[in-house]
């Protein structure tokens, strides 16, 4: 994952993160909110997976990703950024180096053999780890774009950004206590950074903020649980060039929650990048 292209991103090749072939599983450690004493809570509230709040989250990621609202348009998309990741490219920034973009291509050609992107298998597993486009170049972002025409690709997007990112982001967000805003800022943080096993990874953010505040499942204050995540995602954000615009947590995230916002409702105004955005 990557920030908006129109983002600073730095000219140097950056060390990739081990991201996308794992999925967050639940502290086993949480105990329910209930259990623990906490008291008022958003948690209770409706989750980020309802449809009506999903939809605000894949618009809120897309003004970060795609510097628009309209995250639907982004099935198509694909370039190189020059973050060292190799190709990003469809509705949740796909890299053919961090291994989520062979998974996705893999998953498209279990559904739908022989699709115009199933010839690029052998070279999307040659070039996982890296930023090379070797086997991919001329045609592959041609045949990309292409493909995002089948309802099966897009489908397909949906399932694999689901899979990876949005449920295992949610199911860690309720069993931590936290309500739709908690649970959103998981999912975006899992997006950028992955679940992997490095430092900056999902995992080692919340690892962090464990040092420093309880979620509501152990008897914490949401807030200070929340700001205590951001911190600590702030700081992963600055070890890598090409995340270290702290923006899409600075001018949106964090606004929602000075708020007060834990169920993210509408009117909702904040910035990315220097871009102001606006859900009614």
């Amino acid at each position: 994952m990557m920030p908006a292209a129109g983002a600073l991103l730095g000219s140097a090749l950056l060390a990739l993160p081990v991201t996308a072939h794992a999925t967050a599983a639940p502290d086993p450690a949480v105990r329910p909110a209930a259990a623990a004493g906490a008291t008022t809570t958003a948690a209770a509230a409706t989750g980020l997976d309802d449809p009506a709040k999903k939809e605000i989250a894949m618009k809120i990621v897309s003004s970060a990703e795609n510097s628009s609202l309209d995250w639907k348009a982004q099935y198509k998309y694909i370039e190189d950024i020059g973050d060292g990741r190799g190709y990003t490219a469809g509705i949740i920034g796909f890299c053919s180096g961090t291994g989520d973009m062979l998974d996705l291509v893999e998953h498209y050609t279990q559904v739908k053999p022989g699709n115009v992107l199933a010839k690029y298998l052998p070279a999307l597993r040659d070039v996982d780890g890296s930023d090379s486009h070797a086997g991919l170049d001329p045609n592959f972002t041609r045949d990309w774009a292409k493909a995002a025409r089948d309802a099966e690709f897009r489908k397909a997007q949906d399932h694999e950004r689901d899979r990876v990112y949005f449920n295992p982001s949610v199911r860690q967000g309720k069993a931590d206590g936290v309500g739709v805003l908690g649970q959103f800022i998981y999912y975006d943080a899992i997006v950028m950074h992955g679940d992997g096993t490095d430092p900056a990874s999902f995992r080692n953010i919340r690892k962090r903020a464990l040092s420093k505040a309880e979620p509501p499942s152990r008897g914490g204050n949401e807030t200070a649980w929340l700001n205590a995540f951001l911190d600590a995602r702030v700081w992963a954000m600055k070890q890598e060039e090409a995340h270290s615009d702290t923006s899409r947590v600075d001018t949106a995230q964090r606004v929602f929650l000075r708020k007060g916002n834990l169920n993210l409702n509408t009117p909702l105004d904040w910035k990315v990048y220097g871009d102001s955005f606006h859900i009614g």
